[in-house]
Order: structure tokens, then C-alpha cells, then sequence
């Protein structure tokens, strides 16, 4: 019987102890959930779901222009593993801010030393070749809104769907007349002035 109580004595006493280093705990720190990259992907790509992840981070840490709901959006640029998603590594509204009259569009030019000639802000025209007809057409004029830095894997191919990523401006009625030819056709560009 004694033996009984002393048992319970020192259960109950660190029971007490337990409670009271818990008490005297710091609180957790308060956390914000981050979308991340959940691996190295490429500009161009849609992000599905299993491309993004969400940590917690300090609130302090977490940048402006994080897009949380970013599965389905095109990717502008490169982003690493981890690397938050916000909205400057997004094709989209952040590209065409201050001109709603134009909408961004992803194209690849074939040339990666064509694209590397051109900057954000500069008006040239888009024109579109076709080999086997030995034909161009030109799509018009268009605002350069972005050119992403190169990947480490493009090079100079013959094949429309590759090449270096530009994102322009163009107007409503152009989006299908430009990636329709982004898709068939090898794009190029004519410097104005």
C-alpha cells in the first residue's frame, strides 16, 4: 500500500513538473504557408498540382506577389526547388500592368541569339516562316513584355515548338493568330527603328 502511494506521489509529481516546463514554454513561432516549386522547372511550363508545395514560413520572410492558386499558369521563367511562386514568374496580368489592351503571350523564337538581342519594352514585328512553303507571313507588331533568362539546355534547333521563350503583347484578336503560328511555324522578329 505504501509502495502504491509512493508511486502515485511521483507520477503526480512529474505530471506537475511536465505541466509546468510546458507552461513555461515558448509559444511556437507563428507560421504562413508559402507556394513553392516542388522541383526545378523550366519557363514555359503549366504548373499541375505535384509541381508546387507549400511550407511555413516566418511571416516576415514571405515575399509580395505570392500567387497561391497558381496551378494551370505558365511559367514566364526558370524557378529552382523551393523557390517561391509569385507573380513575376508567371505569364500573365503582372506582364500587361498598365496597358489593358494588351494580352501576354508565350512564344518560342528557334534563334536563342535572336531572343538574346531583344528587351522588355521594345516594339519589333513578329513574322512567321514556313520552310516547305517558302513563305512569310508577318503578324504584326509586337511589345517584347519579357525574355527570360536562357536554360542551360537551349540551343539552335529546326523545330517550331523549340527555342528560347519571349513573352509579348499583343492585341485580342492576335492571341490565335500568333500561337497558331508559334505552333506551326518558326517565329522571328524585325527590329523597327
Amino acid at each position: 500500500m505504501l509502495l502504491r502511494r509512493r508511486l502515485l506521489a511521483a507520477l503526480l509529481t512529474l505530471l506537475a513538473v511536465a505541466a509546468g516546463l510546458h507552461a513555461l514554454a515558448p509559444p511556437a513561432p507563428a507560421t504562413v504557408a508559402l507556394t513553392v516549386a516542388a522541383r526545378d522547372l523550366p519557363a514555359g511550363s503549366v504548373l499541375r498540382e505535384r509541381d508546387l508545395a507549400q511550407v511555413a514560413v516566418d511571416p516576415g520572410s514571405r515575399p509580395d506577389g505570392v500567387v497561391e492558386a497558381a496551378a494551370g499558369r505558365t511559367l514566364a521563367a526558370p524557378v529552382r526547388r523551393g523557390e517561391p511562386i509569385t507573380d513575376l514568374r508567371l505569364v500573365g496580368a503582372s506582364y500587361t500592368a498598365g496597358r489593358p489592351d494588351l494580352v501576354a503571350v508565350p512564344v518560342r523564337l528557334p534563334d536563342p541569339g535572336v531572343a538574346a538581342l531583344l528587351r522588355p519594352g521594345e516594339e519589333v514585328t513578329l513574322l512567321a516562316t514556313d520552310p516547305a512553303a517558302g513563305s512569310t507571313e508577318r503578324l504584326g507588331e509586337v511589345l517584347v513584355l519579357a525574355v527570360p533568362p536562357e536554360e542551360a539546355s537551349t540551343t539552335a534547333v529546326m523545330d517550331p515548338g523549340s527555342g528560347r521563350l519571349v513573352v509579348v503583347g499583343v492585341h485580342d484578336d492576335e492571341v490565335e493568330p500568333v500561337t497558331g503560328a508559334a505552333a506551326r511555324l518558326f517565329l522571328t522578329v524585325a527590329f523597327r527603328h
